[in-house]
């Protein structure tokens, strides 16, 4: 499965090109059943990576656009009369797919973003007083625009925590901008992109992340690094239990793509600011989370605890 990892892990690179921290990431949150939210930037290629890792996969993708009219019945769906017999049919909504891109979420009113909540927790939706389960593998990829920029409003603290992972994608360096360049002379870069996986074998891949071993000792050092949010003084709000087991999974996943059954210590470390940094709240920023200020306080907290495994 590692291979099969790399594999995709290169189709993907061929979208978003010079940033395999960026797959890496995207890829962890796939296999280990989360969701992620990447901020950043219009025109980073936030959207192309999206549709290219539906592409490689073989699954059904659906983006919403999210903007301030949108109302929660746009994303879950509705039910819609039929004159023929005089009944009402469900029509599902753009939600019913494996592969979720919700383009610019922060741009939604809090109501509508809160539509996603039990899609993201529970792998299912209640509209019209009926539960309906999405399809598995269920992904949500939801792209946003930094707070200050115009139109925004910033997500719910109940909802950013149903995140995995949240990331940036960041400028391209000039060498890979000039690939770039070329690379859409000749065509749409997503014309590059090749299935490598099928749904049922990404399915298979969350299952067997669930088989990697993880040390006592390298639980113990989540934990501890967990703590360190919850007992300092600058922190309005630490990571709750939901982090801990986001950044345990996570590793779990990380650790198999890199084509080992258990996990390590550096596996922690490279993920324990995507995993964590949203989850907290920093006195000196209370209406933001995530934020730069977010990552340096993870990032020392990595330089605090010792590692005993």
């Amino acid at each position: 499965m590692s291979q099969l990892a790399h594999t995709l892990a290169d189709q993907l690179q061929k979208a978003l090109i010079g940033k395999p921290e960026v797959v890496r990431l995207l890829l962890t949150g796939l296999f280990a059943r989360g969701h992620v939210l990447i901020e950043d930037l219009p025109g980073l290629g936030k959207t192309t990576l999206a549709r290219a890792l539906a592409q490689a996969v073989s699954c059904k993708f659906s983006r919403v656009q999210f903007t301030p009219d949108l109302l929660p019945t746009d994303i879950l769906g509705t039910s819609i009369y039929k004159q023929q017999d005089g009944s009402f049919e469900f029509r599902e909504g753009p939600i019913f797919a494996n592969i979720l891109l919700a383009d610019e979420i922060n741009r939604a009113t809090p109501r509508t973003q809160s539509a996603l909540l039990e899609a993201m927790s529970e792998h299912q939706v209640s509209a019209e007083g009926v539960t309906r389960k999405l399809p598995d593998p269920f992904f949500v990829i939801a792209t946003q625009n930094p707070a200050e920029h115009a139109g925004t409003y910033p997500l719910p603290e109940s909802q950013i925590d149903r995140f995995m992972l949240k990331f940036e994608v960041g400028y391209p360096s000039v060498a890979d901008e000039k690939r770039i360049l070329f690379e859409h002379q000749q065509a749409n870069t997503l014309a590059n992109v090749q299935q490598v996986l099928t749904r049922e074998q990404v399915v298979q891949a969350q299952a067997q992340v669930k088989n990697v071993r993880v040390d006592p000792a390298i639980a113990d050092y989540i934990l501890e690094i967990v703590a360190e949010t919850r007992n300092n003084a600058k922190l309005v709000s630490g990571v709750s239990p939901r982090g801990s087991v986001a950044l345990f999974r996570a590793a779990q996943a990380y650790a198999m793509i890199e084509g080992r059954d258990f996990v390590v210590p550096d596996d922690v470390k490279a993920l324990a600011v995507p995993v964590l940094a949203h989850r907290i709240v920093e006195r000196a920023s209370f209406d933001r989370r995530g934020g730069k200020g977010g990552q340096e306080f993870i990032k020392r907290i990595l330089g605090k605890v010792a590692v005993n495994a």
